[in-house]
């Protein structure tokens, strides 16, 4: 089996292209994600064709559970598929289980240096993130890991929560975020984003991801959360957005869409002795 590593901004996959064997990807992801003891990556992406857009990406975490949609991973996504003529428009649709997800290549030279990705609209309702209880679903105060934390959170293709904080340096992300993406509030789980305003136009952003765990960063995250910093007024509708390795631009249009900018890597070309 020949699959690509690649990564953005630190969040790194493993990209498959179906070969109609009807294999077992997400027990596959759970294998080769495991770092140290093989590939290791956050996740793997899976190419497959599309009778509703150009091209179907399926998402696996780490962890072997099914994504609905993930920012970075989809900006290595329309990388690859681009740059091995899978898909021959700088302009393209992706298939994933969050729907039809739209990115716009920049090329250099033939070469994709950067992807913007019309991200859709974010959903407030409790009901569709999906999280339990009435009311809106910012500035909930919840017990976890023993202590009272004050919460946002949203769907954007995958449910998000957001917890603001003075210094991202200091924030507890690794028993917090386990603790809050397991919440009972939370039937399907959720992400958990630990963000810093540093101006009205930059934020910090660290991300516990679901089912995969502390992340170097997180496209959707990056995405949830400069929708929750403008929302309450603590920025603009365009921030940058500060991740462990580099930096997203996230702008939120006047229609409610979400637009994200950002590279994808490639790493290396492998070939897997059959798991």
């Amino acid at each position: 089996m020949e699959f690509t590593k690649m990564h953005g901004l630190g969040n790194d996959f493993l990209v498959f292209e179906d070969d109609g064997q009807g294999r077992d990807w997400n027990s596959l992801a759970a294998k080769l994600c495991t770092r140290r003891l093989s590939v290791g990556g956050d996740g793997i992406l899976v190419v497959l064709p599309s009778d509703k857009a150009d091209i179907r990406m399926r998402i696996i975490n780490a962890d072997g559970s099914e994504a609905e949609m993930c920012g970075n991973g989809i900006r290595c996504f329309a990388k690859y598929v681009y740059e091995r003529g899978i898909v021959k428009k700088a302009d393209m649709a992706v298939e994933t289980l969050a729907g039809i997800i739209r990115p716009r290549l920049v090329l250099e030279g033939g070469r994709v240096a950067d992807v913007c990705v019309d991200m859709g609209r974010p959903l407030f309702d409790r009901a569709d993130i999906p999280m339990k209880g009435e009311g809106d679903a910012f500035d909930v105060d919840i017990e976890a890991a023993g202590r009272t934390v004050r919460i946002s959170s949203l769907l954007m293709g995958v449910p998000h929560t957001m917890v603001l904080v003075d210094d991202l340096d200091a924030a507890d992300a690794a028993v917090l975020g386990p603790a809050i993406e397991r919440h009972e509030m939370f039937p399907r789980k959720t992400n958990v984003n630990f963000v810093q305003v540093l101006d009205s136009e930059n934020i910090r952003v660290l991300t516990w991801e679901r089912g995969a765990g502390l992340t170097l960063a997180c496209g959707t995250g990056s995405c949830a959360s400069a929708v929750m910093t403008y929302k309450k007024g603590l920025t603009g509708p365009k921030v940058a957005v500060h991740l462990k390795v580099g930096r997203l631009i996230i702008e939120c249009l006047e229609d409610g869409r979400v637009l994200m900018t950002g590279p994808a890597q490639e790493v290396y070309n492998a070939r897997l002795s059959e798991p």
